[in-house]
């Protein structure tokens, strides 16, 4: 088990953050959605939870930060991360998510 995996900061991530992200998959994939948005917003999930493992070891200090809040506000800020580089040229997961939900759609009588 790597440092990273075990430190504290991400195992007080914990069941509250696992029930958001389960809710936030759950809205994903909507019939109504078009696929290449689905396909865009699974990558803006997968980012922000990259960006979440990223942040979660970083500490603060100083006048302006830490406390309870902070870790609120910054998994906001994660999700807009996400959100705004996947729209831009995202990092390919998108495509690749697109491209296989057409062959799987394609696939089915």
């Amino acid at each position: 088990m790597s440092a990273a995996i075990a430190s504290p900061a991400i195992n007080t991530f914990g069941l509250e953050q696992a029930q958001a992200d389960r809710s936030k998959l759950n809205k994903l994939g909507n019939a109504k959605d078009d696929p290449r948005k689905t396909a865009q917003e699974f990558e803006a999930f997968f980012l922000s939870q990259m960006f979440e493992v990223m942040s979660a070891g970083v500490k603060t200090d100083g006048p302006m930060g830490g406390g309870q809040a902070e870790g609120k506000w910054r998994s906001f800020l994660n999700d807009e991360y996400g959100k705004t580089m996947s729209k831009g040229r995202g990092i390919g997961i998108a495509n690749m998510v697109y491209d296989q939900m057409i062959k799987m759609q394609e696939a089915q009588p």
